[in-house]
């Protein structure tokens, strides 16, 4: 009957595990009606296409997605993605939907650990504006105090890191814990066993693991797609590629808010000037002598730099240009726009040299 409201137990919906080429492998949700229609005691794999409709709205379809699938083939393992389900969340790198934590995974040795990139990754995964759980792996690498001491620092930047051995099976159970429930994305430089740890928690995950390169101390890439695996405790785990520099794609009044001893200051009083970027301003709360100040400053004049650069591509007429000088610092010139201040090329002085022989020579 027309306008009568359709029964979500007739949608056979699932969650998009893989995305491989131009399939998708989604993992269902069995209800009793679907349990009835096929024998497996549990829930079916489909590897699916996507809808031409939806190409042509150009609806993508992430990993992480909660979709509706149509036409499924049981004995073919086969279907196909009518309708995307709206997303509670959505990053772009990696490129996931649904995610609600982040896992990010550092090692304390082997490779050792770098606080100006482990500071790097964790502003990146503030700016989610998801929860952060921060794991040290290898902890049975160093000395009970040099892990304290490690700790200490983190407490101090607003974190309650959990420190793990996989080798030596340390505290694997508090980050199951953590897990449990959860869609977790795992990020994280290569090498500080991300895929080490999949493997431990999902044994049937059998995630290809590199080695430390002994001559860069970094460890080698891995993962070289975005999947999600089912944790037996309940939850799914995202493996993402690992990379080493993650970029800030923010703009600069929001860069502070991503370092929790800044939020902390702030939130006891604010800055004389609502746009402060607590570097020199008179009054600001924020600067100070506070670890990661230095870090932020760094971070500042590199999203100042690519913000200058978006407003220039998005204004042609800008007459600025940016300049890096050797010692970090930004500093903006003039743009020589004319034709009549660029200098004549050599080839272009020898042609007009013989074109004047010749005007002479007639």
């Amino acid at each position: 009957m027309r306008g009568e409201a359709e029964d979500p137990t007739d949608k056979l919906l699932g969650t998009v595990l893989a995305v491989q080429a131009n399939f998708y492998r989604v993992q269902l949700d069995i209800g009793t009606r679907q349990m009835s229609e096929q024998s497996s005691p549990h829930p079916p794999m489909l590897l699916c296409t996507r809808r031409t409709r939806l190409k042509k709205i150009g609806q993508q379809v992430m990993v992480g997605d909660r979709v509706v699938v149509e036409e499924p083939d049981w004995a073919g393992g086969r279907g196909a993605i009518a309708q995307v389900l709206p997303r509670e969340s959505e990053l772009d790198r990696p490129a996931i939907a649904n995610v609600n934590q982040i896992l990010l995974v550092f090692a304390v040795a082997d490779p050792p650990l770098e606080p100006y990139q482990l500071s790097r990754f964790l502003v990146k995964a503030e700016s989610t504006d998801l929860s952060v759980i921060l794991c040290f792996n290898k902890c049975d690498l160093i000395a009970t105090e040099q892990q304290a001491e490690i700790n200490q620092q983190l407490v101090t930047w607003g974190y309650q890191p959990i420190f793990i051995s996989l080798s030596k099976s340390i505290n694997i159970d508090k980050k199951v814990d953590k897990l449990k429930d959860n869609m977790t994305v795992i990020a994280g430089p290569s090498g500080v066993g991300k895929s080490s740890l999949i493997n431990t928690l999902i044994p049937n995950a059998n995630l290809r693991v590199g080695e430390v390169s002994g001559k860069l101390a970094r460890g080698r890439h891995t993962t070289r797609h975005v999947e999600l695996f089912e944790l037996p405790s309940g939850g799914l785990l995202a493996d993402t590629p690992g990379f080493n520099q993650p970029d800030f794609d923010c703009v600069p009044e929001e860069l502070v808010t991503y370092f929790p001893e800044a939020r902390q200051r702030l939130a006891l009083d604010s800055c004389r000037f609502s746009d402060c970027l607590h570097r020199d301003e008179p009054g600001c709360i924020v600067r100070g002598d506070w670890e990661r100040y230095q870090h932020y400053l760094d971070f500042l004049e590199e999203v100042i730099k690519r913000q200058t650069q978006l407003n220039q591509q998005a204004d042609p007429e800008s007459t600025l240009k940016v300049k890096t000088k050797g010692n970090g610092k930004t500093q903006y010139e003039p743009k020589l726009e004319s034709k009549k201040y660029r200098r004549t090329s050599r080839k272009t002085q020898l042609q007009q040299l013989q074109q004047l022989y010749q005007e002479t020579d007639e």
